[in-house]
């Protein structure tokens, strides 16, 4: 247990923003496999929607810290190059 008022704050804050990174981290990869449900489906014009989507949640949790940056730039490039091959 912690022995100070600034390690009780800081045990706190670390319980906060694992709940808040988990919950983004499952959002991320629920838009992600939605995407990749709408490629499987053939739908053109879903998937570019849920490439959009993905996209934005991919950029928003790597501005918040929550992955990487160059973990985002390779989610998304991977999501282009399925999008791609899709529209082809």
């Amino acid at each position: 247990m912690a022995n100070t008022k600034a390690a009780v704050k800081r045990a706190r804050q670390s319980r906060e923003q694992n709940l808040r990174n988990r919950r983004v981290k499952s959002h991320l990869k629920k838009t992600v496999k939605g995407f990749y449900q709408s490629v499987d489906a053939g739908d053109a014009q879903a998937a570019r929607d849920a490439y959009l989507a993905a996209s934005r949640v991919i950029d928003k949790a790597a501005s918040k810290g929550v992955i990487h940056k160059n973990t985002a730039a390779r989610k998304k490039s991977r999501l282009a190059q399925a999008l791609k091959r899709q529209a082809s």
